[in-house]
């Protein structure tokens, strides 16, 4: 994973990673959010979530405490990060400004 994770964040396009669990109430919530911005950005994003009780090092390596936390890389440098559940407006704002 450790491998593939850092070509994916190395992409010049936004890359919006979601640490998120199963058991996680606002997890539930933000999925179908992140859905409704990956169908308004589209091409213009990647988005991916991270399940972290199955990766604990990766989210431990990006010192995730609490979930859902958003996080955007660019160019492999991370650009914005976020815990909890934001509107989508929000998440698209801060992408377009990533972009």
């Amino acid at each position: 994973m450790s491998q593939k994770f850092n070509e994916i964040i190395q992409s010049e396009t936004p890359v919006l990673i979601d640490f998120f669990a199963d058991w996680c109430g606002p997890c539930k919530m933000l999925a179908p959010i992140l859905k409704e911005v990956k169908e308004e950005l589209g091409e213009d994003v990647k988005i991916i979530k991270i399940d972290v009780d199955k990766n604990e090092q990766l989210a431990a390596k990006y010192q995730v405490r609490g979930v859902p936390t958003l996080i955007v890389f660019k160019n492999g440098e991370q650009k914005w990060r976020q815990s909890g559940v934001l509107q989508k407006e929000e998440i698209v704002q801060v992408l377009r400004s990533n972009s």
